[in-house]
């Protein structure tokens, strides 16, 4: 079998050393740039299976002749910055380029990732796609904790296959970038992806949403419409919250999975369904399926892989790493150079952050806006904890109020706080998403 080729181009002449003494390069042929011409016109005279690239700035021609001759989308990269924006470097990861790490360097893990290219070309599989972000990445994925590390390991594995994936983690923790980055690795990635949260359907138009309707099936059905199934066609359909589905949607969706085909509503004709699934609840699988609300057959056919995401508070110096991330990436965006004060460095790393990832981006963005040239614990805006607002919350309650009433400004003030999210409302008040939409129609109804 013909070794894998390896295009190295490294400006650090220890690094390059150390690259060339490892093992795992040594199981490549080696193929090393030089200085007469730029890196991407040098791959491109002599094209390998993989490339190393470190280098302090990237062009937009390296881009661009990388996504003429479509190199980017045939081969894997492993790409080495120091850390600043680089709007290039971001279009590399956006076109599929692979691996970013950043500066201080884990040389460990970088060995076990090209060592993980190595098994894989050796298995001649296809080249793995990834997207965009900022430290040690995969995809869409953020991080360089061993949670994270051992996560993109993971997804390269499953996503070059036909399984289904269950993935499951807390609200925030990113179950949709996982997702993503499950479809853009996979041999769908050209092909579209398209998301869908089954606790925000309408119980009456499941089925329409699904499968898709003809015109004048049901009152209201003015034109045709496609369901998710066909827009997802050759692709990746993710069912966010699929524990919030409706038990009769959650049979109809078994059937689909079992046999491959479905009937649009008030159509005589068989589909036949080409798409790959993936899953995500935040809830535990096991409890929903003894509370009643998850089919355990639906479980087993959804979860052929199971994913488990995370949540922030394990991921150890990834808090303070994606804070400072999202703070470059705003300054990059806003020409600022605003900074963490030490005791806001220390109030995030000693947060617990609930509302993982999500409650991080969101609690740096208020800070950015609040803040001068740096930004200080208060303007976080963190929310305190439940156990120090229970009595002042006891004490705006008010006295002799209906219940009924209670429950409305309960619903209302929570869907408020939570930005309209109504997974998270329905969660933090220990409701069904069905039963919070049912809640709010009442509501509206009683309103006009």
């Amino acid at each position: 079998m013909t070794q894998p080729r390896l295009f190295l181009h490294v400006q650090d002449n220890e690094l390059a050393t150390q690259l060339l003494q490892s093992a795992a390069v040594r199981r490549f042929v080696v193929v090393r740039s030089s200085d007469t011409a730029p890196w991407s016109e040098q791959l491109l005279q002599q094209p390998c299976d993989l490339a190393f690239i470190q280098a302090d700035q990237h062009s937009e021609t390296d881009y661009q002749r990388l996504t003429a001759s479509k190199l980017l989308a045939e081969i894997d990269f492993i790409l080495i910055s120091d850390g600043r924006p680089d709007p290039v470097l971001d279009k590399l990861m956006r076109g599929g380029a692979g691996y970013h790490f950043r500066r201080p360097l884990d040389l460990g893990c970088i060995l076990d990732t090209l060592e993980d290219f190595y098994q894989q070309l050796s298995d001649s599989r296809q080249p793995v796609k990834a997207n965009t972000s900022a430290l040690d990445q995969f995809g869409l994925l953020v991080g360089s904790s061993r949670a994270m590390l051992k996560l993109y390991r993971t997804l390269r594995k499953v996503a070059v296959t036909e399984a289904n994936v269950l993935i499951v983690g807390e609200s925030g923790a990113g179950k949709e970038l996982v997702a993503n980055t499950l479809h853009l690795a996979s041999y769908r990635a050209e092909q579209p992806f398209v998301a869908i949260n089954c606790g925000a359907l309408s119980p009456e138009l499941v089925d329409s949403e699904l499968f898709g309707h003809t015109k004048g099936a049901f009152t209201g059905a003015q034109r045709e419409h496609q369901g998710v199934f066909a827009q997802a066609e050759g692709g990746t359909l993710f069912l966010d919250e699929v524990t919030e589905m409706p038990l009769e949607q959650q049979v109809k969706l078994l059937r689909v999975l079992e046999s491959g085909e479905y009937r649009p509503v008030g159509s005589d004709k068989v589909l036949h369904a080409n798409v790959r699934i993936v899953a995500a609840t935040n809830r535990d699988p096991q409890q929903a399926i003894a509370e009643g609300v998850l089919r355990e057959d639906l479980y087993f056919r959804l979860a052929q892989f199971p994913v488990q995401v995370p949540p922030l508070r394990d991921r150890g110096d990834d808090i303070c790493g994606l804070a400072q991330h999202f703070l470059a990436y705003r300054n990059a965006q806003e020409q600022q150079q605003k900074q963490l004060a030490a005791d806001t460095v220390a109030l995030i790393a000693n947060h617990s952050w609930p509302g993982n990832v999500r409650e991080l981006k969101h609690a740096i963005e208020r800070a950015y806006i609040l803040a001068d040239n740096h930004i200080q614990p208060e303007h976080l805006l963190l929310e305190q904890s439940a156990d120090s607002d229970e009595d002042e919350c006891l004490a705006e309650v008010p006295c002799g109020l209906p219940l009924e009433e209670l429950e409305k400004a309960a619903i209302l003030n929570t869907l408020e706080q939570n930005a309209g999210n109504k997974t998270d409302t329905a969660r933090q008040l220990g409701i069904s998403v069905k039963t919070l939409y049912n809640k709010l129609e009442k509501y509206q109804q009683a309103e006009s």
